[in-house]
Parts: structure tokens; C-alpha cells; sequence
């Protein structure tokens, strides 16, 4: 899509109007939080490790005691003692003597290294090495994924599971969310019915109204079917007018051929501010939106592949908005 498309102006101008704040925010336990979005950011209340850790089994060993070791000349050390999952502290050694170590202990600070269980000829109670290791080589320093009072999770993230398992590595129980964003769908047309009446000639089942309210809960949005607008201009407009006291967006498909193509934008026009009145698509004129009471209007073409492109394009910007999210706008890939 070009950056200078009659699109790409469109879908500027809109996501422009549509305010870029958190609705509503509400407090989630974390198990309920997969695609939520932070409404806060997430603080860490301690060093994420929490202490100075193993990351192998092995033994931890001063790092100059290998500095020499080789196939030729290996180096011994003496078994004496082990670090076990739960003790709270690493107990005191010697040069040439080693603490044997399981994934996720204990460690000290200092230079000290891991030699992994695999790289270590054990006999008994000793071991050798062929081969020097590195400073703090396999060990995971505290806080070296996270500092206390840093950024864990940054506001306006959706939730995803690594996001969930960071802040549970941190002991929190609950987060601030944004609040759903309530959209209220709307279908329109004298000839569209219920999608589990029986069919006429003439008539088409609304496929939309369930199509679309798929697409807004897929997008953070919590979507409520409002039900089918006929060809009446000011009942169309009483309907949504009252949908916007309860709503925090609306969705209509439909209804652009009503009244020779000016049916919705009037009735947008009558509800609030007409921003995008028509945008060269593939099925013609009728992408319109518009903003009321601060509220985001949108509205698609009535064919469901182009109304799901729309929303895509539009409807799905304006809840990124409603969100908190800094998300770029979506490209056209049709």
C-alpha cells in the first residue's frame, strides 16, 4: 500500500479523530490476562533472577583454578560439598575444591565458573578438566533479565504467554488491563435477514453480524450484535444514536446503496462528524466513518470479504486506539 494512497490518507485521517487513551481499565487476575492489554506498566518488585544462579548441572569451581587445565595437563579438584534446590545461601570453598551444583541453585558472586556435568571425569569423590573456563560461565547473574523498579511489561502490550510468564516469575497475582472496548454491530438492508431464517429469493442471510463480531473479540473488542437497520433513515438513526449511550463503538455493514449512496454517510452526518466519506476499494464507495460522542463509527461494505477488509483496515485501528495500543496502522495486503 503507498504511503500516499487514498487508503493509506484515509486511514490517517480517521485513526487521527479517534482518541489514543484507555477507555477503561480493569483489575485481571493474571491467569485470566492471555490477549489483555496493559493498561500500567508493569513495575518489578525485585532483580529477576532474584539471586546469582546455576543454569547447568555441573560443579562450580574457582575460574583461575582452570585457567590452565588441558588435554595434556588436566586439572583435579576435590568434591566438597554440593548446593541442593532450596538452600538459601552457597556454602564456603577453597581453591581446588568445587561444590557440586543442579540447574537453578545457588552461586556466588565472583569469579567463579560452572564446569558442566558432561566435561567433568568424575572418580570418586574428584574430578579433572582438559580445558579453562571462562568467568561466571553458566551462571545467570542476579537480575540480569530484570532490575527491581524496572519495566517488566510495558503499558498498551496484549498479553501474550512469554509477557504472562515474566510478571509470574515476578509473584504478581493481578494486573491493570484496558477494559474491552464494547462495539455494537450493526447490519443494514430491507433485504438481509437473520442468518437462521429460512431463505427467500430476494433476501440474503446476515453472515456479517456474526463474521464481525468474531473479528472485533479477535481484535481486544467486546462485541455485541445489535441487530438488522432497514432502509428508514430516522429509525437507522434513532437505533444508532441509542447504541451509542451503551457503546464505545460502532460497527455497521451494509446499506451504502440506500437512497442512491448516501444513506450512511447522511446518517453519520446526523449522529456526529463524517470524516472518511468513501475510499477507492475493490467493491467501490463504501468505506465510511465517522465520530460521535467521541466515539468511533465504522462502516463497511455489506459483501462479507470486503466488510472483514474494512473492518481489518479500519475497525480494528480504532479499537488498537480505544486500547492504549501504539500499533502501526495495517497495511492493504489484497
Amino acid at each position: 500500500m503507498s504511503e500516499t494512497s487514498p487508503l493509506a490518507a484515509a486511514q490517517r485521517a480517521f485513526a487521527a479523530a479517534v482518541p489514543f487513551r484507555v477507555s477503561a481499565e480493569q483489575t485481571c487476575p493474571l491467569a485470566e490476562a492471555l490477549g489483555r492489554t496493559l493498561s500500567r506498566d508493569v513495575i518489578a518488585p525485585t532483580d529477576l533472577p532474584p539471586y546469582h544462579r546455576a543454569i547447568v548441572e555441573g560443579f562450580v569451581v574457582y575460574s583461575a583454578d582452570t585457567a590452565s587445565a588441558s588435554e595434556d595437563a588436566p586439572v583435579s579438584f576435590s568434591i566438597a560439598g554440593a548446593i541442593t534446590p532450596g538452600d538459601d545461601f552457597c556454602p564456603s570453598f577453597k581453591q581446588g575444591e568445587a561444590l557440586e551444583v543442579v540447574t537453578g541453585v545457588v552461586v556466588p558472586d565472583g569469579p567463579y565458573s560452572i564446569v558442566r556435568l558432561w566435561e567433568a571425569r568424575r572418580d570418586g569423590n574428584r574430578f579433572v578438566i582438559t580445558r579453562p573456563f571462562p568467568p561466571r560461565f553458566f551462571i545467570e547473574d542476579q537480575g540480569c533479565d530484570l532490575k527491581k523498579g524496572s519495566v517488566a511489561v510495558a503499558a498498551g502490550v496484549v498479553m501474550g504467554p512469554a509477557e504472562l510468564g515474566t510478571i509470574a516469575a515476578l509473584g504478581i497475582t493481578q494486573v491493570h488491563t484496558a477494559k474491552r472496548p464494547r462495539v455494537s454491530v450493526f447490519s443494514c438492508g430491507d433485504e438481509v435477514i437473520p442468518y437462521d431464517q429460512a431463505l427467500r429469493p430476494g433476501l440474503i442471510r446476515d453472515s456479517n453480524s456474526v463474521m464481525l463480531c468474531a473479528a472485533v473479540a479477535d481484535a481486544g473488542g467486546e462485541a455485541h450484535a445489535a441487530g438488522i437497520l432497514r432502509d428508514d433513515f430516522d429509525a437507522f438513526v434513532a437505533a444508532a444514536r441509542a447504541a451509542l449511550y451503551e457503546s464505545d463503538m460502532l460497527l455497521i455493514s451494509g446499506g451504502t446503496a440506500a437512497g442512491g449512496g448516501d444513506f450512511i454517510s447522511n446518517a453519520v452526518k446526523a449522529l456526529g462528524d463524517l470524516l472518511v466519506d468513501g475510499v477507492p476499494m475493490r467493491s467501490g464507495r463504501p468505506l465510511i466513518m465517522g465520530m460521535a460522542q467521541g466515539k468511533p463509527i465504522v462502516c463497511v461494505a455489506g459483501h462479507p470479504p470486503e466488510a472483514l477488509r474494512g473492518f481489518r483496515l479500519f475497525g480494528a485501528a480504532a479499537l488498537n486506539r480505544l486500547l492504549g495500543r501504539d500499533t502501526p496502522l495495517p497495511e492493504d495486503k489484497a
